[in-house]
Order: C-alpha cells, then sequence, then structure tokens
C-alpha cells in the first residue's frame, strides 16, 4: 500500500485520468473529491463489499451478453 500525506486542496493523480482531492478535513474525518472517466466506478469499500457478496439485480451492462 501507498501511503501519501496531503492537505486541503491537494491532489493525486492515478493512471493520468483519475484525480482525488482532498475538500475537507475535519476532526477524523476527510472528505475527498474524485475525478474519473465515467466508465471507472467508484464505490465507498463497505458498499462494493456488500455488492460483492451480493446477487445483482442490475441488468447487465450493453457489452456484455446476458447468460
Amino acid at each position: 500500500m501507498l501511503v501519501l500525506s496531503r492537505k486541503k486542496n491537494e491532489s493525486i493523480v492515478i493512471n493520468e485520468n483519475i484525480v482525488i482531492t482532498v475538500v475537507e478535513v475535519r476532526g477524523d474525518k476527510v472528505r475527498l473529491g474524485i475525478q474519473a472517466p465515467r466508465d471507472v466506478s467508484i464505490h465507498r469499500n463497505e458498499v462494493y463489499e456488500a455488492m460483492k457478496h451480493e446477487p445483482s439485480t442490475a441488468p447487465p451492462p450493453d457489452n456484455v451478453p446476458a447468460q
């Protein structure tokens, strides 16, 4: 794991097309702004984990044939 220190309004860039900016630091909470292409899924970890363990109710993406 890479660990970086950033201050309010400072950013990091991932793969030239994802920018994560520290928007606010309040107590033990940090608010992040994320700019990414629309085809990049972004989820909080607890939401991502729940999605992995539940059967999908959403229709498959257009580019994947239904099975």
